[in-house]
């Protein structure tokens, strides 16, 4: 039977189940994860399951045993007899896992249990299930494929008599062996078939002499390989049967065997290529799984520790988006090379994907050792790599699990060496860090953080606040910042600096942007119909809707919505948006100039920027960011960098703002050197809007 093989990754998971509970964890645990492509079906009947499949374009089942219309094997039993060509996954409570593994026993890829199901294990089983239901089709059709190729150039045929000497061969067989006929006939099989065992070199057993004493067909031994006359090797597959007269009695043996050296190499490829990575040669992820679990066996046998790094290239987005992915694959090829030279030869180095390494210290006597390996591979990725022309610079990011403290199986480790990883990024990259149990808090906190932030918008827990910009030398308020934050039902207020970084990684960024441009702008309104005096109200933008392509087109709608002139609206933009892609920068920085709205460069002197790049950009407003104006002495009044950027910013036209002044000393200073505008605890801390009116309304001057 021929089965086909699908190289694109299954979209769609058919989720059998009649429980609620589970259907809702299995969706959220797919679809939290990026990039995977799962799109989970359900239905709670084995007909509906049934039905569905008739449909194809089901790419994983998930079956629970237990249903409304089937019960135990016989619905997996219908199941796999209409979908055996799908990998089908068994959900169990810990109660019927027996069941579970009879299914597996029977044909299912995996099972798993319920109480352990989460965004990491779920799409990871699912993944690996349907790897290795593809690879077992290529390792069928390709077999399939070589058995026929070697059937149509004939196999080898050999008969011998009672006594196991040779009675015939036929031209295939005397090619095979370099015996021909004549010399052959009489001979002991031994002489003209000598047989060894191709792992050992140990001479294989004499299949005629099995098959004559018991009177049946036997086949020889896996990885069997013929010795020619010549002393070259063939490697072989044996069928031998014993030949009878018409009366049933015994008169010989006959084997027919072939050589099979072509279809073995080619089921060793397939199987290399299943086991490891074809741009660099190194073990894949299910090679390095098979490694550090075998591994694990070995340690817990010998009270041993061993280490596993997590290895993330930093920055190589940047690489491959400015030079190309064939020069980012050549420098992975070049990365991959010293690693594996730079770590012992029973250690094993993998590549999981992208730019992404796992390394397996299978031995290890302290943390030390680990912590120095670290350091070794770090030093090597950090000298210039020569690849197509250029001279690429490189470091990287480990996280390190230790076996036994930081886990008891291969996922385990990995994972936590990945959390690792992600922590030695966020402490400056090019360093390593050993996994601590804090850090899966850190992720659960997170992925709270996050879970929150998806209902917060349908349930309105934002709100905005407004800290006054004053005029320097009045402290007449002119302007406003609008500053978000987020009432978290049950945490109480919550600062933008714990809910932002997070919304810019998962994309949610750009509808709470709009929504606080939204506000902002409504709430002017409601004030200009109150009477109070017109003032601008900045909004800060994120590098992430500065790269949305609909941002122009929403922030048309949201003034034309409201009424609000553009010229009252000001953009608070960091360095940071500026330098990800000046081009783009530039050209929506004069879109929204030619809107009328004001722009301002926030937190200057913080970035990388130089003041002839500072001129591409229309802006009408430079803020002094509050680290410069905190260094402003309050005995001496003093602060060198502090007057240099104000003189930068009037060279440049631009209207100088300085924020978090918090003492006389600092506001005297300002005034001195001639900057207009401020804001800071010294005036007003942000305040809700109503307490923002009340100060509009009042008249009086801001001075401290």
């Amino acid at each position: 039977m021929m089965v086909s093989t699908n190289k694109e990754a299954p979209a769609t998971v058919l989720l059998i189940s009649d429980n609620p509970a589970i259907a809702q964890l299995v969706r959220e645990s797919l679809t939290v994860q990026k990039g995977i492509g799962f799109q989970v079906e359900w239905v709670r009947r084995l007909t509906e399951g049934l039905e569905r499949l008739g449909k194809k374009g089901v790419g994983a089942v998930l079956l629970e045993l237990s249903l409304p219309d089937s019960q135990g094997m016989e619905g997996f039993s219908k199941l796999f007899f209409a979908a055996s060509d799908i990998p089908i996954l068994i959900l169990a409570e810990k109660a019927n896992e027996a069941l579970a593994v009879e299914a597996l026993e029977h044909g299912a890829q995996d099972y798993l249990l319920v109480s352990h199901l989460d965004n990491y294990t779920l799409p990871r089983a699912l993944r690996n299930s349907i790897e290795r239901k593809a690879i077992e089709d290529a390792l069928f059709l390709e077999r399939e494929r070589a058995v026929v190729t070697l059937n149509s150039i004939g196999d080898a045929v050999l008969s011998t008599d009672l006594s196991g000497c040779v009675t015939y061969l036929n031209v295939v067989a005397e090619a095979m062996t370099g015996w021909n006929r004549q010399e052959a006939m009489g001979r002991p099989l031994a002489d003209i078939l000598h047989i060894i065992d191709g792992a050992t070199g140990n001479i294989a057993r004499d299949p005629t002499a099995i098959a004559l004493q018991q009177d049946r067909t036997w086949g020889l031994t896996e990885n069997c390989v013929l010795v020619r006359r010549d002393g070259t090797e063939l490697a072989i597959e044996d069928s031998t049967a014993p030949i009878h007269d018409r009366s049933g009695r015994i008169l010989g043996a006959v084997l027919v065997f072939r050589d099979v050296s072509e279809s073995r190499d080619v089921s060793r490829q397939i199987a290399y290529r299943a086991q490891h990575d074809v741009l660099t040669e190194l073990p894949n992820r299910m090679m390095i799984s098979d490694r550090i679990t075998q591994a694990i066996a070995l340690a817990r046998r010998e009270n041993r520790s061993l280490a596993v790094m997590f290895l993330d290239l930093d920055h190589f987005k940047y690489i491959n988006d400015s030079l190309g992915h064939a020069i980012g694959d050549g420098l992975l090829q070049s990365v991959a090379k010293r690693l594996v030279a730079s770590v012992r030869h029973s250690d094993t180095v993998s590549r999981q994907g992208g730019d992404e390494f796992v390394i397996l210290l299978s031995e290890i006597a302290h943390l030390e050792d680990a912590a120095k390996s670290a350091e070794k591979l770090l030093l090597c990725l950090n000298s210039a790599h020569s690849v197509g022309g250029y001279e690429l610079h490189s470091s990287g990011s480990i996280g390190i699990s230790v076996f036994p403290g930081d886990g008891e199986d291969a996922e385990l480790l990995v994972q936590h060496a990945d959390l690792a990883m992600y922590h030695a990024k966020e402490e400056g990259r090019n360093k390593f860090q050993f996994f601590r149990p804090e850090m899966n808090l850190k992720v659960v906190e997170r992925q709270r953080i996050e879970s929150g932030l998806r209902q917060a918008l349908q349930r309105n827990e934002f709100l905005l606040e407004y800290q006054p910009k004053v005029k320097l030398d009045s402290g007449e308020i002119i302007a406003a910042e609008a500053l978000v934050r987020w009432q978290h039902p049950d945490r109480g207020l919550i600062y933008p600096s714990e809910f932002v970084p997070i919304a810019e990684e998962c994309g949610l960024i750009v509808p709470i942007g709009r929504w606080v441009l939204g506000e902002a702008c409504r709430q002017m309104g409601a004030w200009q119909q109150a009477g109070l005096p017109s003032l601008t109200i900045s909004v800060n933008v994120s590098v992430i809707e500065f790269r949305d392509k609909d941002f122009i087109r929403e922030v048309q709608a949201i003034l034309a919505k409201t009424g609000v002139v553009a010229n009252h609206i000001e953009f608070e933009v960091t360095e940071r948006v500026l330098m990800k892609n000046a081009g783009t920068a530039a050209a929506v920085l004069q879109e929204l100039k030619a809107m009328g709205i004001r722009l301002a460069l926030d937190d200057f002197g913080t970035g990388y920027s130089s003041l002839s790049y500072l001129r591409l950009f229309p802006f009408d407003v430079l803020k002094i960011d509050r680290s410069f104006v905190r260094q402003i002495e309050d005995v001496t009044g003093d602060s060198p960098i502090v007057g240099a950027i104000i003189a930068i910013g009037k060279s440049l036209n631009f209207l100088i703002v300085a924020e978090g002044i918090e003492t006389q000393a600092q506001n005297r200073y300002l005034q001195e050197h001639e900057c207009a505008m401020g804001q800071g605890y010294l005036f007003s801390r942000p305040v809700p809007a109503e307490r923002f009116a009340e100060l509009l309304q009042s008249a009086t001057p801001l001075r401290s």
